[in-house]
């Protein structure tokens, strides 16, 4: 039974593993350039276990209600960064920055654990990595984190490519060698929609059942994966494809480009599977 408990929060915690890569990852967003002022957010699912050693998971701070369901996350247990915070100071302040949440049994609130001391409360986008979770738990039992940001490039890709995700997803796969075997499943795409909102989390988590990362136009993007390193890895090599495209495409007209058949035989050696009706 979870029971209120306004001074269950401790210091022990910030030796935690877990915690310590959540602040290792924010400050590199942030360094990359990609999480300007309050932008982005991420969640990671947690398990028991792993955190019952630093703190009672029986005992919250206060109780925050959602707006949306979530009864297929009864009981489980996340760290999430902070609504309005900057991940530059996630780092210095991790108490503040983030708080760790467990979903009541019948998924309508959450009870903070920890963190959020100056009574914050989870991102925003809290509806888009709650729902984003459930699908992906879905299709992998092991899958851990949801990770939003505004990689710099992959926005910028968005004002100069067409929107369709097949051409959007050859696109990124020519622009680096190794970016089929990394995400052969190639990039969701939405149209722009108001962030923040359930809808746009419904949307996003509706994408994911096909994909680990979905595009938001002229805004950001959404990965997902079973490690933060994972999840990283897969917006850097994005966001580098992107990168590329738009340095290519600024000098004028290409050369010479990978074929349709050399990705064929790319995906042939890494024994990857592409998806379908992307390469002719």
């Amino acid at each position: 039974m979870i029971t209120l408990d306004n001074k269950c929060c401790n210091n022990k915690i910030l030796e935690a593993p877990f915690l310590k890569e959540m602040m290792k990852v924010t400050y590199n967003m942030w360094r990359m350039g990609w999480d300007e002022r309050n932008g982005g957010n991420i969640s990671y699912l947690l398990y028991d276990d792993e955190v019952s050693k630093y703190i009672d998971i029986n005992k919250f701070t206060r109780e925050i209600k959602l707006s949306f369901p979530v009864k297929e996350l009864a009981n489980k247990i996340f760290l999430v960064t902070g609504t309005g915070k900057y991940f530059k100071n996630v780092i210095d302040s991790p108490e503040t920055n983030l708080g760790i949440v467990k979903v009541s049994e019948n998924g309508n609130s959450i009870y903070v654990l920890w963190g959020y001391e100056d009574g914050s409360s989870p991102t925003s986008e809290l509806p888009a990595h709650f729902m984003s979770h459930i699908e992906r738990l879905k299709i992998d039992k092991n899958h851990r984190v949801v990770m939003h940001t505004h990689a710099t490039n992959v926005i910028t890709m968005t004002f100069v490519h067409e929107l369709d995700e097949a051409a959007f997803t050859k696109t990124l796969w020519k622009m680096c060698t190794e970016c089929l075997v990394v995400f052969p499943d190639g990039v969701g795409i939405l149209p722009w929609m108001v962030p923040g909102s359930d809808e746009i989390g419904r949307k996003t988590a509706e994408k994911m059942k096909e994909y680990r990362l979905v595009i938001w136009p002229y805004h950001g993007i959404f990965g997902t994966g079973s490690t933060v390193d994972e999840v990283f890895g897969l917006i850097e090599t994005v966001e580098k494809a992107a990168e590329v495209y738009v340095k290519v495409y600024s000098c004028g007209q290409i050369k010479q480009e990978l074929t349709d058949e050399q990705l064929k035989e790319l995906a042939r050696g890494f024994k990857v599977n592409v998806r379908d009706g992307i390469l002719k």
